[in-house]
């Protein structure tokens, strides 16, 4: 039971395969079969687009979103391989190539669903440059809704255009007959003979017999105004006669139209006429006679000339006012209540600032902003007055000099009597207040130079006259009884004061001769280190034998070029002053010869100046009182008056109780430096 069992299960299973092998072949069969129908559909079709695309001479081609490429598709419907976008731009303008992406751009946000474009092939050598309409439109979307695949359908529309061009010429042909109605009309044919004449050309040629005219075969070349046009040669052309009228009256023509200085001025346009084997029909002629037109030409290009030479006065006008704008740093202003605007300008043409209101009060200048504010506020109520006012702005020239403005500025009137802006002009006064400050500043020294000058002559008058009223004195007592022993006495004072006197003269007329530039300076070659020792011992042979004297010197040599007269006297002087502020203590002489300068150190531990009166001690009208007591009280000033003349400087350095120091420097020129050699 159990083989038998196993045998019918196999036959079955056998059965079940066989019938599933020839289910299989059946269906391999017909798929095959619907496949090779499919297949020959597919060609049946693929020829009808073909024979549509040839017909229509249309071209396919797909744009794929995602890669962005380009495929054309073939005539066997297969797609090319794809293009990205330069090599497919190669085959198109590039104008209009980028208006083509512009319209698929679109269509890809989703902002159009197709578009149409007419677009210029690349020119080729064979036959030009062909013309294209290209429509595009969405072939394929993907699973969000959005465009997969674009199709674009290319036509040549090249033989259009040209037919389209060539119909319109010839409408233009005919739309020029037409539109000639009230001009002359002439036509001859294509041996120039006279064929047809309108009414128009008739009367203006005085035509009476239209008929005969015509039958007389008039050629063209007997027409005086065409006898030089080659009509079977002219295609298309505009001419222009002008005869003189005595000239058409010889040749039997009588002219009833306009005549301008005895000439006949006619235009016309002269058109041949060929069949389509391009051979000559005829000639059509229109014309019309504008010597009228000439003549009003005429009298406009008088107008014109006048109007220019009128527009050349005002531009020179303007020109001018420019140039004495700019010149004068002068400024044209307007003020509009009604915007609240200022506006600037150096230009009569045009505006170079325009400012608002807050912005014309942030300009001045702290201390003129309400004057600023006070004033606009007028002239926003359209107060019918002048406006003046001379202002500071927060602005500074080139020369970081804060900016003055002087606005003058009347009102102007609209048709009603309103006043409708302020103009005027803004000026810069800041040279002007300058000058007004200088001025200012140099009569305020002028007036302390004079008082200081007074001062100081009457400080000269009270010391001139101490001295000599102590000569006067003294010289009287010779007179009056007196003891014999006294007279030594008597005489050393007079030859005191008289000496005081003197020196205090001749340092006053010194000094004065500095002033006026009478002190000549003479360079001389000198050794100065052997000079400078002696110079100093000089100024200090007055000095107090408790005042320790240092003078050093560290050259051996040092020739210089310079006026040894006046350094020595500056020396001196300096020393002189040096003694007389140090009693006690220790003076100190050295000089240094440094970059073409020699530089002069005279310090001294003495009762020093106030700090005060520092700056004053070099000014001879303005004395240091505390120096009174020693010499004229000129030797600082002239000190300094001589170290200018040479082109050097007097500094100096003090502080009340410890001493002063007082640098000179005066440039020379050294030919020889030797130092000494430390030991």
């Amino acid at each position: 039971m159990t083989i038998l069992h196993i045998d019918y299960i196999l036959i079955g299973v056998l059965t079940v395969m066989s019938i599933a092998v020839a289910v299989m072949l059946f269906f391999n069969r017909l798929w095959v079969s619907r496949e090779k129908k499919a297949i020959a559909t597919s060609k049946n079709q693929i020829k009808r687009l073909d024979i549509i695309l040839q017909t229509g001479k249309l071209h396919l081609w797909i744009y794929k979103v995602d890669k962005r490429r380009y495929c054309n598709i073939l005539d066997t419907g297969e797609y090319s391989e794809e293009l990205n976008p330069i090599d497919f731009a190669q085959f198109y303008d590039r104008d209009d190539f980028e208006h083509l992406r512009s319209i698929i751009f679109d269509i890809r946000e989703g902002k159009k669903d197709s578009g149409t474009i007419r677009m210029k092939g690349t020119p080729a050598a064979e036959d030009g440059q062909r013309q294209y309409e290209v429509m595009l439109s969405i072939l394929e979307h993907d699973k969000n809704g959005h465009p997969k695949t674009l199709l674009g359908i290319k036509r040549d529309i090249t033989d259009k255009l040209k037919r389209e061009q060539e119909v319109n010429q010839l409408l233009v042909r005919y739309h020029t007959v037409f539109n000639s109605a009230l001009a002359d009309m002439i036509y001859y044919d294509k041996d120039g003979r006279l064929s047809d004449i309108n009414d128009k050309a008739c009367s203006s040629f005085s035509i009476n017999d239209r008929g005969g005219l015509i039958l007389s075969e008039l050629r063209i070349e007997d027409n005086p105004l065409f006898n030089t046009v080659d009509f079977k040669h002219i295609g298309t052309t505009r001419t222009t006669a002008i005869m003189r009228t005595d000239e058409l009256e010889e040749d039997g023509y009588t002219i009833t139209g306009a005549v301008h200085d005895g000439k006949y001025y006619y235009e016309a346009s002269i058109n041949s006429i060929a069949n389509q084997d391009g051979e000559l029909e005829g000639v059509y002629v229109s014309g019309r006679n504008v010597t009228e037109f000439v003549e009003s030409v005429h009298r406009q290009e008088e107008g014109v000339n006048q109007l220019r030479k009128a527009y050349g006065n005002i531009q020179r006008y303007i020109h001018n006012i420019n140039y004495s704008l700019r010149v004068s740093d002068v400024r044209l202003v307007n003020y509009y209540p009604d915007k609240y605007t200022f506006e600037i300008s150096n230009n009569v043409n045009q505006t170079q600032l325009r400012l608002s209101q807050v912005r014309c009060i942030r300009l001045a200048s702290p201390r003129f902003r309400k004057d600023v504010s006070i004033l606009l506020n007028k002239l926003d109520h359209k107060l019918n007055i002048p406006v003046t006012l001379t202002i500071e702005i927060i602005l500074h020239d080139q020369q970081n000099r804060p900016i003055w403005l002087l606005f003058n500025m009347v009102p102007v009137l609209d048709v009603n009597g309103q006043v409708e802006r302020y103009f005027g002009m803004c000026r810069n006064m800041t040279e002007m207040v300058e000058t007004e400050r200088r001025l200012a500043i140099e009569t305020k020294k002028a007036q302390e130079t004079e008082t200081l000058k007074q001062t100081f002559l009457t400080n000269m008058s009270y010391e001139i006259r101490t001295p000599l009223n102590t000569v006067v004195g003294f010289a009287e007592l010779f007179e009056a009884e007196h003891d014999p022993e006294d007279e030594p006495i008597f005489v050393e004072e007079i030859k005191k004061n008289s000496n005081q006197l003197l020196e205090l003269v001749n340092d006053i007329l010194f000094l004065s001769r500095l002033d006026a530039k009478m002190i000549e300076s003479n360079l001389t070659e000198v050794d100065f280190a052997l000079f400078f020792n002696s110079c100093c011992q000089i100024g200090l042979s007055n000095v107090n034998p408790e005042v320790k004297v240092l003078i050093e010197n560290d050259y051996d040599h040092l020739l210089v070029t310079i006026d040894l007269e006046n350094i020595s006297k500056i020396i001196q002087r300096a020393c002189v002053v040096a003694s007389a502020l140090t009693q006690q203590g220790t003076i100190r002489c050295k000089y240094e010869y440094w970059h073409g300068e020699l530089i002069i150190v005279i310090e001294d531990t003495g009762v020093g100046i106030e700090t005060d009166q520092l700056p004053n001690i070099f000014n001879a009208y303005d004395r240091n009182t505390k120096l009174e007591e020693f010499g004229t009280g000129l030797d600082i000033p002239i000190i300094r008056a001589l170290a200018h003349m040479m082109g050097g400087d007097i500094e100096a350095q003090s502080e009340k109780g410890k001493g002063t120091t007082a640098r000179i420097t005066i440039p020379c020129e050294a030919t020889l430096v030797e130092k000494k050699h430390e030991e």
